[in-house]
C-alpha cells in the first residue's frame, strides 16, 4: 500500500481513522466536497478549507475535456491550478460517460463518446483514465468502471459488474505506484448480494490501496442502500479505507459510518446551497419560504459558519428571492460547514465509544424539524 491508513479507534463496525497522502492527512470518517471542474461552486478554496474539509473531489471527464489534463499538468497539476494544496481524489469519469445516453458506445476495452460541450469524439479506457488522473496529480485515483444503471435485472448487473472488474485489473496495471498516492477499486453489483460478493473477491484478488462501494444512492432508497452496505462492507479488508461514492444526505452518512464506511462525497450540500436549501442539525430549511421573510434569527443559532453568525434568515431569504450571488455563497458555506461538523461529531463519538448515543440524538433532532417562527 503506497498511501498510509491507520485505524485509531472503533465503535461497533464504525472506524475512526487517518489516511496519509502526498498532500496531507485526512481524518476519517471524512466528507469530500465535490469540485467537479476544479472548483467547488460558489466557494473559494480557502473558504472550503475553513469549513474543515481536508480533501476534495475532482472529475476526470470534465477536466479531460476542459481545460484538458495535459494543460493542467503543464500548469503544475490540479493542486496548483485550483489553489488547493490539500489532498484531492479524482473519480474516473465512468459515471459521467455512462450518463451520456446516445453519445457513447461501450466495448470490452473502454468507451467512445462525444463531448457534451462541442460534440467532439473522445476515447476513454482504463489506461487513459489512469493517465489523466496521474496528469492531474490526484492523491487518490479511482479505477475506471461502469456505473450499473438502476434498476437492473440480475443478468444486466452481472455483465456490467464483470466488465468493471476487467477494467479494474487494467486500471491496476496502468497505475504508477509512488509514496503518498493510491488507487481505489470500485465494488459494483447493483442490489444483488452474490454480485457484490463476487465483485469484492475480484477486487481484493487484484489488490488496491482502498475500496469504494459504487452503484448506490441511484434510486434504490436508504433502506436498500443500508442493506447492501450490511452485506458488502464487512467483506472489505479491514486495513484499507472504504469509500461510499455519491452519498449523501446527513442521515445516509450517519448510517453508513455505523456500517464501517470511512469516506464520502456528494454534490448535495453545494447544490442545495445554490437552490435556497440549508441542511441543518434540525433538518432541511427552504430559505425561500415566506415564513423567513421577516425572521431576524440566524439560520442555526448553534452554527459558527458565516451565514449563521453574520446574517438573519430574513436577509438570506431576501438574497435568495432577489437572485443575488451572495445567497448561494452563504448557504453553500453553511451546508459544507454543517457536513464537516457532522463528520467531526462522528469521529469524536467513535473515539469516545458513544456512537449509538450520537446517532440517536442526531435522529431526534432531525425528526424535531426546523425552529418555528417567533
Amino acid at each position: 500500500m503506497t498511501l498510509g491508513f491507520e485505524i485509531l479507534g472503533t465503535d461497533g463496525a464504525a472506524r475512526r481513522g487517518r489516511v496519509t497522502l502526498a498532500h496531507g492527512t485526512v481524518e476519517t470518517p471524512a466528507f469530500m466536497p465535490v469540485g467537479t471542474a476544479a472548483t467547488v461552486k460558489a466557494m473559494r478554496p480557502e473558504s472550503v478549507a475553513e469549513t474543515g474539509a481536508e480533501i476534495l473531489l475532482g472529475n476526470t471527464y470534465h477536466l479531460m475535456l476542459r481545460p484538458t489534463a495535459e494543460r493542467i499538468a503543464e500548469l503544475g497539476g490540479l493542486h496548483t491550478f485550483m489553489n488547493w494544496p490539500k489532498p484531492i481524489l479524482t473519480d474516473s469519469g465512468g459515471f459521467q460517460v455512462m450518463s451520456l445516453a446516445g453519445r457513447r458506445k461501450i466495448d470490452a476495452d473502454g468507451v467512445t463518446f462525444r463531448s457534451h460541450i462541442d460534440g467532439s469524439e473522445h476515447r476513454l479506457t482504463p489506461a487513459r483514465s489512469i493517465e489523466i488522473q496521474d496528469l492531474l496529480d490526484a492523491d487518490i485515483t479511482m479505477a475506471f468502471d461502469e456505473c450499473t444503471p438502476h434498476p437492473a435485472e440480475h443478468g444486466t448487473a452481472a455483465e456490467s459488474m464483470r466488465l468493471s472488474m476487467r477494467w479494474a485489473k487494467l486500471s491496476r496495471s496502468a497505475f504508477r505506484d509512488r509514496p503518498g498516492y493510491g488507487l481505489f477499486g470500485i465494488v459494483q453489483g447493483s442490489v444483488y448480494d452474490d454480485l457484490r460478493r463476487e465483485s469484492v473477491t475480484a477486487l481484493t484478488d487484484i489488490g488496491f490501496d482502498g475500496y469504494a462501494i459504487g452503484g448506490l444512492a441511484v434510486g434504490e432508497g436508504q433502506a436498500e442502500m443500508f442493506r447492501v452496505l450490511d452485506v458488502t462492507a464487512p467483506l472489505l479488508p479491514d486495513d484499507r479505507p472504504r469509500y461510499l461514492m455519491g452519498v449523501g444526505k446527513p442521515g445516509d452518512l450517519v448510517g453508513a459510518v455505523q456500517r464501517g464506511v470511512d469516506m464520502f462525497d456528494c454534490v448535495l450540500p453545494s447544490r442545495s446551497g445554490r437552490t435556497g436549501q440549508a441542511l441543518t442539525r434540525r433538518g432541511a430549511v427552504n430559505i425561500r419560504n415566506a415564513r423567513h421573510m421577516a425572521d431576524p434569527r440566524p439560520l442555526d443559532p448553534d452554527c459558527a459558519c458565516p451565514a449563521c453568525t453574520g446574517y438573519s434568515r430574513a436577509y438570506l431569504h431576501h438574497l435568495s428571492k432577489a437572485d443575488e450571488i451572495l445567497g448561494p455563497m452563504l448557504l453553500t458555506w453553511h451546508n459544507l460547514h454543517y457536513y464537516q461538523e457532522l463528520m467531526a461529531g462522528l469521529r469524536a463519538a467513535i473515539a469516545g465509544q458513544t456512537l449509538d448515543d450520537f446517532a440517536a440524538s442526531f435522529a431526534e433532532q432531525q425528526a424535531a424539524g426546523d425552529m418555528p417562527p417567533l
